[in-house]
């Protein structure tokens, strides 16, 4: 079942969106060659602290999961697509690696959910060039996530313009609803057809998430039963945004203003 936000929810997500953006920068901002993952997540955990916020990912035990999320963030890097655990195992950044950043909190009880994938230190052209369109096709998603679209409108947008510039769209992940829960319906694919799936309305509140890979866009699962790698070893990134569907447009929450 869709769930419709209410003025006093909305605000509350568009405070929470604010925290989370700063947040997701602040650990980009750290993505540097020696920094570890697990650098990574304590950064996180101080900086939801200091915001009042909680993690909306730590202990959470999605539908088919054999155990709990063990970290705050995810962090994955290079061919590892999403939900990469940082605390186990914990990997060094180097120069060159791509860093996917995805963290949800929770804030006044209400989720909001943001991503983004950055470089450490100077990296190859291709990389540059998968980040700068996965970037791109986000913008692309969130221009159609308006009140009488569909959420096939959201998902053509983004796989045409990775089909445009010749990437693969990742298999069998895709973005979500978001608010009261960490995932909601509908599922936001990305890819579709214009004018298929749900209509948007006026108070939805959705994660747009496009991933791509430079290769095929298959997928495999690691041992630790939840980060998602590319089949075939090559790079992917993602890009996520929460945005309300209002009547005057598209409104971006995890947006620094």
């Amino acid at each position: 079942m869709i769930i419709i936000k209410t003025l006093e929810e909305l605000d509350k997500m568009r405070e929470g969106g604010k925290n989370l953006a700063y947040i997701v920068s602040e650990v980009a901002k750290a993505c540097k060659p020696g920094v570890t993952t697990n650098d990574l997540n304590e950064l996180t955990a101080q900086l939801i602290k200091e915001k009042g916020d909680s993690s909306a990912i730590l202990n959470y035990t999605p539908y088919g999961a054999k155990r709990p999320f063990p970290a705050v963030s995810c962090i994955s890097i290079n061919d590892e697509i999403v939900h990469g655990i940082p605390n186990e195992d914990p990997k060094t950044l180097v120069e060159g690696d791509i860093v996917g950043i995805d963290i949800a909190i929770v804030h006044k009880g209400l989720i909001v959910d943001h991503a983004t994938t950055v470089p450490v230190g100077n990296i190859s052209h291709e990389a540059k060039k998968l980040l700068s369109v996965t970037r791109e096709a986000l913008q692309a998603g969130i221009k159609e996530a308006r009140v009488g679209n569909h959420i096939g409108d959201i998902g053509a947008a983004i796989q045409k313009h990775a089909e445009k510039n010749k990437y693969s769209v990742v298999q069998g992940l895709c973005g979500h609803g978001v608010g009261r829960e960490i995932h909601e319906d509908p599922y936001v694919p990305n890819e579709g057809r214009r004018g298929d799936g749900d209509l948007l309305v006026a108070g939805m509140t959705i994660a747009i998430e496009p991933m791509f890979a430079i290769g095929t866009g298959k997928i495999k699962t690691a041992s630790d039963g939840y980060t998602y790698l590319t089949k075939d070893g090559s790079l992917s990134a993602q890009f996520e945004h929460t945005v309300a569907i209002t009547e005057r447009g598209p409104e971006i929450l995890t947006k620094i203003k």
